[in-house]
C-alpha cells in the first residue's frame, strides 16, 4: 500500500512532514492524513461490498425463483413468445393460402384444356372411321389426319407443360432469437449516491469548428459503442457520421463525408445515429434530407432508405428492433417495426400543444426496457414519459415552465435513463446536467455549467447526453464543436 517515509509536503494539508506515498494513487500523506486516505479507501470498499451483497442478493433470488423473480423479465418473455406463436401462426396461413392458391391453377389449367382436346379427338376418330369405311383415301388425306394427330399432341404438350417453381423472393420472414445485452447501466457503475468530476475531459474535437478529422462542427447526436469504447458522433455541419477511438486524436469518417446533398452516399445536417448490432449498420436520423438511411458498416453493402419524407429529429431502437422517430414538424414520435410503410404514432400526435397528449418540438427519446417511451419535449420545457400503448403521456421532469429552478427546465435536449430508472437530462437552456429520481417532482444538478463558454466547466448549446459502460458521463458541446467526458468521481 505504502512506500518509504520520505520529507515532503503532504497533498491533504499541504504542510512539509514525513509523508508516505500511496502506491495506488501516488499521491503523498502524512502520518496523520494517511490515516485518514486509508478509512476512506475502507469506506469505498465498504460500498463496494454492499453493492455485491445487492447483486448476489438479486441473483440469488432469479437463480432460486427464475419464473417469478423478475415480473419485468417473466413479462418480457411472455411477450416475446406471443410474438412467436403469431409468427408461427401467420407463417402457416400464408404457406397454406398460397398452396391452395397454387392447386386451384392446376385444376382450371386442366378443367379448360381437357373437353376441347376430347372434342377435337373425338371428330379426328370419326373422320377415319368414315374413311376406312369408304376406303377413298389417298395421300392426301393420310397427310391431314397425321397432321391432326400431330396439333392434338402439340396441345396436350401445352396443356401439361407445368411446373411448380421457388421463388427467390423470402415467402416468410424467417424468425430468430436475438440474445445481446442491454444498454443498461449496471448496478456497480451507477448508484443514487453516484457523483461525477466537474471537469471535463474533451474526448472528441475541441480543436475548433471544421471538417478536418480531429475537428467537428455542431455535433448533436451521439453513440457509443460499449465493446470497444468507441464514439460514433453525428456532426451535423459538416454533414457525415464519424467515429472516434478511445484515445484518439482524430476520428474517421464513417457515414457521408461526400458533401452536402441527397445522393445515397451523402448526408445533409445528420442529427442522430444508432448502432444496429444485428445488421452490423448505422441507423442515421439524416434530417436535412428529410429520412432516415441505413448504412451498413461493412463498406462492401450499399446504403438505402429506410423511411422517407418525415421531419426527423432524433431516433431510438428497442430491445425487439422496433425503430422509433421523432418528428420535430409534426410533433410526434412514430414507431417502426420490420417492414412497416407507414409507422403508428405512440406519442404525440394532437398537434402543437402543452397537454398531456401533445408534444411542442420533440428533440431526444429513450425508450426503456419495458418499452416506456421518454421524450425530451424542448418547447414545453419538460420530459415526457409515454407507456406503452398509453393515449396520454405523464410528465417526470420540468413542466413548471421555463426556469433555472430545481424543478424547471430550459429547452431541454438530449436524455437517458439508467437501470434505476433516474432521467439525466441535458438542460440547454441552463448549460447544465440534471438528475431527476424515480417518481420526483424535484430534480438535482449533477454537472453544473459554470457560465457559457469553453472551458473544462463549461458548456454553449447542449446536445446529446449517455453514459459507458462504466457510467462515466459523456455530453455532446454543441457549439464548443467538441464531446466532454465526465469521469466518475470515487472520492
Amino acid at each position: 500500500m505504502a512506500s518509504k517515509s520520505e520529507r515532503t509536503r503532504c497533498i491533504t494539508c499541504d504542510k512539509e512532514k514525513r509523508a508516505v506515498r500511496c502506491e495506488g494513487c501516488y499521491q503523498l500523506f502524512c502520518y496523520e492524513h494517511f490515516t485518514d486516505h486509508r478509512q476512506a479507501l475502507s469506506r469505498q470498499l465498504d460500498q463496494i461490498e454492499a453493492s455485491r451483497d445487492l447483486f448476489r442478493q438479486k441473483f440469488n433470488e432469479q437463480a432460486s425463483h427464475p419464473q417469478t423473480s423478475s415480473s419485468s423479465s417473466h413479462s418480457q418473455v411472455h411477450l416475446l413468445m406471443r410474438q412467436v406463436d403469431q409468427w408461427e401462426e401467420e407463417s402457416i396461413k400464408t404457406i397454406q393460402q398460397t398452396a391452395s392458391e397454387c392447386r386451384q391453377l392446376l385444376i382450371q389449367n386442366t378443367s379448360r384444356s381437357a373437353p376441347q382436346t376430347e372434342t377435337n379427338l373425338a371428330k379426328l376418330t370419326e373422320e377415319i372411321r368414315q374413311t376406312r369405311k369408304e376406303n377413298d383415301f389417298n395421300e392426301i388425306d393420310l397427310k391431314k389426319f397425321d397432321e391432326q394427330l400431330k396439333q392434338l399432341s402439340i396441345d396436350i404438350d401445352k396443356s401439361s407443360h407445368m411446373t411448380v417453381q421457388q421463388s427467390s423472393t423470402t415467402l416468410i420472414k424467417k424468425l430468430s432469437v436475438v440474445i445481446s445485452a442491454r444498454k443498461l447501466l449496471s448496478t456497480t457503475s451507477i448508484s443514487n449516491n453516484t457523483k461525477w468530476k466537474q471537469y471535463a475531459v474533451t474526448v472528441a474535437g475541441g480543436n475548433g469548428e471544421g471538417n478536418q478529422l480531429n475537428q467537428l462542427s455542431r455535433p448533436y447526436g451521439i453513440y457509443i459503442d460499449d465493446e470497444d469504447q468507441s464514439i460514433y458522433i453525428a456532426d451535423q455541419w459538416s454533414h457525415r457520421i464519424v467515429k472516434w477511438k478511445s484515445g484518439a486524436s482524430h476520428g474517421q469518417v464513417v457515414a457521408g463525408g461526400n458533401g452536402e446533398g441527397n445522393r445515397l452516399d451523402q448526408l445533409n445536417h445528420p442529427t442522430d445515429l444508432i448502432v444496429d448490432k444485428n445488421s452490423d449498420s448505422l441507423i442515421i436520423c439524416d434530417w436535412g434530407n428529410r429520412r432516415v438511411v441505413r448504412w451498413p458498416r461493412r463498406s462492401e453493402a450499399d446504403q438505402h432508405i429506410v423511411i422517407s419524407n418525415i421531419d426527423c429529429f432524433r431516433i431510438a431502437i428497442d430491445s425487439t428492433g422496433d425503430l422509433y422517430v421523432a418528428d420535430w414538424k409534426k410533433n410526434e414520435v412514430r414507431r417502426w417495426k420490420e417492414g412497416d410503410s407507414v409507422g403508428i404514432v405512440v406519442a404525440g400526435g394532437n398537434g402543437k400543444g402543452n397537454n398531456a397528449n401533445q408534444l411542442n418540438g420533440p428533440t431526444s427519446i429513450y425508450v426503456d426496457e419495458e418499452h416506456s417511451l421518454y421524450v425530451s419535449d424542448h418547447h414545453n420545457n419538460r420530459i415526457m414519459k409515454w407507456m406503452k400503448g398509453a393515449k396520454e403521456g405523464i410528465s417526470v421532469a420540468g413542466a413548471y415552465g421555463q426556469g433555472n429552478s430545481l424543478t424547471q427546465l430550459s429547452y431541454p435536449q438530449g436524455i437517458t435513463v439508467d437501470h434505476l430508472h433516474n432521467i439525466y437530462v441535458a438542460d440547454s437552456g441552463n448549460d447544465r446536467i440534471m438528475r431527476w429520481s424515480k417518481g420526483s417532482r424535484t430534480g438535482s444538478v449533477i454537472v453544473r455549467g459554470h457560465g457559457q463558454g469553453e472551458k473544462p466547466n463549461q458548456f454553449n448549446c447542449l446536445g446529446s447526453v449517455t453514459f459507458d459502460r462504466k457510467g462515466n458521463l459523456y455530453v455532446v458541446d454543441s457549439w464548443n464543436h467538441r464531446v466532454q467526458k465526465f469521469d466518475v468521481d470515487s472520492n
